[in-house]
């Protein structure tokens, strides 16, 4: 490898990484470790998983920078050493950038500072994300080390698209506008759609629905996203895993007022009770598909409103673009659930989205096309890859 990339994605009680060769557009190693600093009776795990092999870590992590250490023994024990690998840089995911960062940044103490005190738009993430920065700092002192910003792709939406109607004084005085997020995903895919198909990004109107645990969607004219369903904060826009997506904000009040529930606990149930697992009990596709195989009535009803959902935002977004030319399903549910895909589309063919269900229902972790020749506006299934993503916009700042 000329520029091997540590891609590392940092969590409150978890450590996404990968070892990458952006030239190849390769993931030689990759790696996730468990339960970091909780307290219980199940100790912290490793999986560490290269050349076809899978080596594994269970014990005692108590925070992130003994994560590291694991990292570090789990390549020396695959014969190698990370230390040796002739690292060039370490990139690293980080939720939100506010208005102060529109594109990939080298990291310093002041631009760490700074990630840290946008944890008060991101307060579930960016601590963990600067959590894990800090950490490889020490680990890699002479390593460049590149923050790779989600919010990033959305910086220069629209301002009609990113503005509240709210007062405008309070929205500057305390940073509140349309952020959007997943956007190294949304870039990604949309840049993979016009490759594919032999097509210039310039002359593409895209809807790209990146479906995953987190979901959102986004539309992108000519290469530039002009539209997004997440909003200030990752909770606003489809419905998902766990958390709600949009709803009313006399919701808030109500449950407040009425209910005497407190901010904390409206937090709690919005993010991490809401959703799938709210309406179905389960936040897996694969569990709920196994719920409404046994007839259970809560878990068809989920489906329903999901898939309502993106519909409803597949319409929004084709007047927003006055039209599309492609239509994108990635992300774990959108790359992986054929039902979910032609639920969403199943009534669409009006709109100029006519699904081929043979196309459809193959598996492959190829880009494709699964729309009927005859459909005006193509369809397509894309795998994100947010880790390479991350590993060319590193390797990019940093050569």
């Amino acid at each position: 490898m000329k520029h091997p990339i540590l891609v590392v994605n940092s969590g409150s009680s978890s450590m996404k990484y990968q070892l990458i060769d952006p030239d190849e557009g390769q993931a030689v190693t990759t790696g996730l470790i468990e339960r970091i600093g909780v307290a219980g009776s199940e100790p912290g795990q490793a999986a560490h998983k290269q050349d076809g092999k899978v080596f594994e870590f269970v014990g005692e992590i108590p925070d992130h920078a003994a994560a590291i250490e694991v990292m570090k023994d789990l390549f020396d024990r695959a014969g190698r050493p990370i230390e040796r690998s002739g690292l060039f840089a370490v990139g690293h995911r980080v939720v939100h950038g506010g208005s102060r960062f529109g594109e990939p940044t080298l990291v310093d103490g002041t631009v760490l500072a700074e990630i840290k005190e946008l944890s008060v738009l991101a307060p579930l993430h960016n601590p963990a994300n600067a959590v894990g920065i800090e950490q490889a700092l020490l680990a890699f002192p002479d390593v460049p080390q590149v923050a790779v910003f989600d919010t990033a792709f959305f910086r220069d939406l629209p301002a009609a698209a990113a503005t509240y109607a709210i007062d405008r004084t309070v929205a500057a005085d305390y940073q509140v506008r349309r952020y959007g997020f997943h956007g190294t995903s949304h870039q990604y895919v949309s840049g993979q759609v016009a490759q594919a198909l032999g097509r210039d990004l310039a002359g593409l109107r895209q809807i790209v629905l990146h479906l995953g645990n987190g979901a959102s969607v986004s539309a992108v004219a000519g290469g530039r996203a002009v539209e997004t369903s997440m909003g200030l904060t990752p909770l606003e826009g489809l419905v998902m895993g766990t958390r709600s997506g949009d709803l009313d904000p006399g919701i808030v009040f109500h449950l407040a007022r009425t209910g005497g529930l407190s901010i904390d606990e409206i937090d709690n149930l919005l993010n991490r009770r809401s959703g799938m697992l709210g309406l179905a009990g389960v936040s897996d596709f694969r569990d709920l598909d196994a719920l409404i195989e046994a007839g259970d009535a809560d878990a068809a009803l989920a489906l329903d409103v999901y898939c309502h959902r993106v519909r409803k935002y597949i319409g929004a977004y084709l007047a927003v673009l006055g039209g599309a030319d492609v239509v994108t399903f990635t992300a774990g549910v959108g790359e992986n659930a054929a039902n979910v895909r032609a639920t969403v589309l199943s009534g669409l063919e009006g709109l100029g989205l006519v699904l081929d269900p043979e196309r459809n229902a193959v598996r492959s972790p190829q880009p494709r096309i699964i729309s009927a020749d005859n459909s005006p506006v193509t369809v397509m299934v894309v795998p994100t890859n947010e880790e390479l993503a991350i590993a060319r916009a590193t390797l990019a700042l940093v050569r």
